[in-house]
């Protein structure tokens, strides 16, 4: 099959009668689908008892496949151990901090440190491995599903066991650890390294670093094994690709980096959150980070939705045009494959009021229409397949970081990294300014300008590449409570910003969390944060009414370094965001109005593509580099060239 943008989505013929599996792959073609992912949740049909494989269902869906030239990403179907599994082995089963065994009925009912599962897993994983590492309908392995979705943390006895296998691998002696977790507080210093056990149930607040050391060890858990089932894969099919669909964006218990990193192929999913006012932002920030994972390269959209989904309060159905800008938005910023969950809606289950492609009413519904006509827009945009998105700005995010400011004994409960990274993304994005995100240790040479909305916990490395950017003439701007503490959460002292006091020019000596907005002598908001500090060689450029800092720019080498006291509400952001760009000298590819989104996709030396998406109600104009006004209708998305 020549280079096209993969489209289609989850098939899971076993839910279904085999009379209706010649029907699905007529309506497949109809729909323009050329790749689904299959055997995803299969696991239970195809070992119905232990020891005892059934690939005969699955030989036809193979064979079907591939006589319609139709490609397969090839399950492992490890995500959902089968009912024999939990039966036999329910040590194997995972438990929560409360002590807690969950048992089988949903998915993923395993404890990721269990050698049992792993055996299990590594033997379903090569049995499908072997079956079909020569069929022609294999394209890409798609190893297990969703990891850690929803068993990201075991406190089981043998994940404790594992958890001590890890910390003595990281620290040199179990001094190093109790200086560490700072276990002279609390008289909780160990002697010896079987007392160590997960941050389970306890009387009060955990200890920081045990904690975070758990995220860190339970994330590293999961990619291991990842790493096992693809690397036993690789050894049958050398030449065949292999992924996991991560949750960039949406799950924040595993370390995306890390996972990304043993990827082939990048590939994720994201569903719209109802709740959130403008989620086509956060759509965005979505996609930003998923090119990121892959080094700015295309990468796959695994999953979304043709409409609602069936996991929240209030499952939200798309408007029409609503799917076309939501795949549109995912490819402009870098998927070279557009999929869905799932391909026909299931009748039964804990998903059956999940969308699909196919919907339970059938082909002569709104959803198939759409799905139809995107799929022959998709085939029509090939050459987008390779291109990419060059960004002149980096977000820094960093999961360790997250997950040490989500130790509940913080200054204030209010301030979310999380949020508060998206928020200065949507900063970028009202501008018009695509940006990637990046790891703080990472190469920062290719932007002009670096933003650092909240890096609770910085590394001395992560701490050193800002100011060395900044110092061969790149332009950054941090937020409040950043820099406060090292890899192992313990304060950095002298002054907070710790690591970036002499960056920033800057000493803060106290944190003033806020229960009501304040005014700044600009006009501008501050919420939630406040801080005392003191401008040393920095230059103030707007005050809270007794005087002190609230935004402060100070030279650094050939750059700036900008730092803010407090949380700024949306429209002063925009505006100190827009300050630093200007500064930094960065611009939108091309000029549009409120609420119209526009990302240039190109090839090296070659042709590039302006995708332009009206998520108002009112036709917009959007004026192209070339000078050219064109009118994007209300609702509408073009693909012009850039």
């Amino acid at each position: 099959m020549p280079d096209v943008i993969a489209y289609g989505g989850d098939w899971n013929p076993e839910q279904w009668p085999e009379e209706t599996w010649e029907q699905d792959v007529a309506l497949m073609r109809e729909a323009g689908v050329n790749r689904v992912s299959v055997g995803i949740f299969s696991w239970s049909m195809l070992e119905p008892v232990e020891g005892v494989f059934d690939f005969d269902w699955l030989d036809r869906v193979m064979d079907l496949l591939a006589a319609n030239g139709i490609q397969a990403n090839l399950s492992t179907p490890t995500a959902s151990p089968p009912p024999w599994f939990s039966d036999a082995y329910p040590e194997a089963l995972p438990v929560d901090a409360d002590g807690r065994r969950l048992y089988h009925g949903s998915r993923q009912g395993f404890c990721p440190s269990s050698p049992i599962y792993r055996e299990k897993a590594l033997r379903i994983a090569e049995q499908v491995a072997l079956r079909y590492r020569d069929h022609p309908a294999l394209v890409l392995w798609h190893v297990h599903n969703e990891y850690g979705c929803h068993n990201a943390r075991c406190y089981c006895d043998t994940s404790a066991a594992a958890f001590r296998a890890w910390l003595r691998n990281r620290y040199a002696s179990l001094d190093e650890l109790n200086d560490a977790w700072g276990t002279a507080f609390w008289s909780q210093r160990y002697s010896d390294w079987a007392q160590i056990v997960p941050p389970r149930a306890t009387p009060s607040f955990p200890n920081p670093g045990q904690q975070l050391d758990f995220r860190r060890f339970s994330s590293d858990a999961l990619v291991e094994l990842y790493v096992a089932e693809r690397d036993l894969l690789k050894s049958i099919t050398p030449d065949v690709p292999a992924t996991t669909n991560l949750m960039a964006g949406a799950h924040w218990d595993m370390d995306c980096w890390s996972f990304a990193a043993e990827l082939d192929v990048v590939s994720t999913d994201h569903y719209l959150i109802g709740a959130r006012a403008e989620p086509h932002i956060d759509l965005a920030f979505a996609a930003d980070y998923a090119r990121s994972l892959n080094g700015g390269r295309p990468w796959l959209l695994m999953e979304h939705s043709t409409s609602a989904v069936n996991w929240q309060p209030r499952n939200l159905a798309k408007v029409p045009g609503e799917l076309r800008r939501n795949s549109l938005q995912h490819l402009a910023r870098g998927a070279d494959g557009i999929m869905f969950f799932q391909w026909r809606a299931s009748r039964a289950g804990a998903e059956k009021w999940h969308s699909a492609m196919l919907p339970h009413a059938g082909p002569n519904t709104k959803i198939f229409r759409e799905v139809t006509a995107l799929g022959a827009e998709l085939a029509g945009l090939s050459d987008v397949v390779g291109s990419t998105v060059k960004a002149d700005v980096a977000i820094l995010l960093d999961h360790s970081s997250v997950w040490a400011q989500d130790h509940p004994a913080q200054p204030t409960a209010d301030l979310d990294p999380v949020e508060e990274t998206k928020r200065w993304h949507a900063a970028l994005w009202r501008a018009g300014i695509t940006c990637d995100l990046a790891r703080p240790e990472s190469d920062l040479s290719g932007y002009r300008l670096v933003l650092v909305p909240a890096l609770y916990l910085v590394s001395d490395a992560g701490a050193a590449n800002l100011e060395d950017f900044v110092r061969r003439g790149g332009v950054a701007l941090v937020g409040p409570y950043s820099g406060i503490v090292d890899d192992h959460d313990r304060v950095r002292l002298g002054g907070y910003p710790g690591a970036w006091r002499d960056l920033l020019g800057v000493t803060v000596e106290e944190f003033f969390p806020l229960e009501r907005p304040i005014r700044l002598a600009s006009g501008a908001t501050g919420t939630v944060w406040s801080e005392l500090a003191h401008a040393g060689g920095a230059k103030v450029l707007d005050t809270y009414a007794t005087g002190e800092p609230a935004w402060t720019r100070n030279a650094w080498g050939d750059g700036t370094a900008h730092y803010l006291t407090t949380r700024l509400d949306d429209g002063a952001l925009a505006e100190v965001v827009a300050a630093v760009c200007a500064e930094a000298g960065v611009e939108p590819v091309a000029e549009a109005g409120p609420g119209v989104e526009v990302v240039r996709r190109s090839h090296p030396g070659g042709r590039s593509f302006l995708f332009a998406i009206n998520h108002t109600g009112e036709d917009a104009v959007v004026t192209t580099p070339a000078g050219d006004k064109v009118t994007v209708p209300a609702g509408d998305a073009l693909v012009l060239p850039g």
